[in-house]
C-alpha cells in the first residue's frame, strides 16, 4: 500500500515541477525574449527592450530557467546588460552561444565587433556572425554583411546575404523585415518597393515594431503600393505601442507638421493639432 501510494505522490509530483520550471520561462519570456530570437515560439511576443522596472525580475526567473533552456540563458544575459552588468551578460551569452543559441551568437559577435565588455576582435565577431547567419538568423546575416560593407577583412557579398535572408523569411519576421530593408534600398539586386512592402507587412502582422513603423512610412508615402494617411497612422501608433522610437518621431509629425523657423533656418516652433 506504501508503494502504491508513493507512486501515486511521485506521478503528481512530476507535472507539478514541470509545471513550476515552466512557470520560470512564462514569466522570463514576458519581460526578456527577443522578439528577433528564432527560438522564440510564435505566441511569444518579446520586448524590444527590457523595462528598467523589470531588470530584477527577467534576471530572477531567466536565471531559474536557464538551465533548461538556452533561450533563458540568451534572456538572462539580455537582462544583465540592461543592468549594465557586462561581464556576466557576457558569460550568460557564451553558455547560451555552446547550446546552439543563434541570437547570444549574434550578440557575442556584436560585443567582439564594439570592444564592449572584451577585446575588440573582428574576426571573432565575423566568426559568430556566420555561424548565426548559417543557422539562419536573419540579425547574423545583416550583421555580417553590413561588417563587410565596413571595410572587414573580406568583403561581404550582399547577393548572398539577400538569398540567406529569403530563406529565414519563409518563417521569420526578423527575416522578413531584413530582408525588406535590402530591397526597398537596392543591397545586393535591384531595388523593388512592391516586394518590400509585401515583406514589411507580413512581419508587421506579427508585430514587428520596424516593420510596422516601415509600412507606415510606405502607406504615407505612396511605395510600393497604395497611399493612405489613415493605415500610415494606425501602423504607426501600433509600432510606438511597441517601442518604436521612429514611429514616435513620426507621429510628431504626423500631430505637428508645420515647422517655423527664424531667418538663419532654425527651428523656433512647430504648429500642432
Amino acid at each position: 500500500m506504501r508503494t502504491h501510494l508513493l507512486a501515486i505522490a511521485l506521478a503528481l509530483a512530476a507535472p507539478l515541477a514541470a509545471h513550476a520550471q515552466s512557470a520560470d520561462l512564462v514569466l522570463c519570456d514576458r519581460v526578456a525574449a527577443d522578439p528577433s530570437d528564432p527560438d522564440k515560439p510564435t505566441d511569444v511576443k518579446g520586448v524590444a527592450e527590457i523595462a528598467a522596472s523589470d531588470v530584477a525580475t527577467a534576471i530572477k526567473f531567466c536565471k531559474q530557467a536557464a538551465p533548461s533552456s538556452r533561450r533563458a540563458m540568451f534572456a538572462l544575459g539580455r537582462a544583465y546588460a540592461a543592468n549594465r552588468q557586462t561581464a556576466e551578460a557576457i558569460a550568460a551569452w557564451r553558455k547560451a552561444a555552446d547550446k546552439g543559441s543563434s541570437a547570444a551568437m549574434v550578440e557575442l559577435g556584436v560585443a567582439y565587433g564594439n570592444g564592449s565588455g572584451v577585446a575588440k576582435d573582428e574576426a571573432q565577431a565575423r566568426k559568430l556572425f556566420e555561424k548565426a547567419a548559417q543557422a539562419g538568423n536573419p540579425r547574423g546575416v545583416s550583421n555580417l554583411a553590413a561588417l563587410g560593407s565596413a571595410g572587414g577583412a573580406a568583403p561581404a557579398d550582399p547577393a548572398q546575404a539577400r538569398a540567406l535572408l529569403g530563406k529565414a523569411a519563409e518563417t521569420n519576421a526578423e527575416a522578413q523585415y531584413q530582408l525588406g530593408l535590402m530591397l526597398s534600398e537596392g543591397d545586393g539586386g535591384a531595388k523593388d518597393d512592391v516586394a518590400a512592402r509585401a515583406l514589411f507587412e507580413k512581419a508587421a502582422a506579427q508585430n514587428h515594431p520596424g516593420a510596422l513603423e516601415r509600412m507606415g512610412a510606405f502607406a504615407q508615402e505612396g511605395r510600393g503600393g497604395p497611399k493612405d494617411k489613415d493605415a500610415a497612422k494606425a501602423y504607426y501608433e501600433r509600432a510606438a505601442a511597441l517601442g518604436d522610437e521612429d514611429a514616435k518621431k513620426a507621429l510628431e509629425r504626423i500631430r505637428c507638421p508645420y515647422a517655423i523657423k527664424d531667418k538663419q533656418g532654425k527651428l523656433v516652433t512647430t504648429l500642432c493639432f
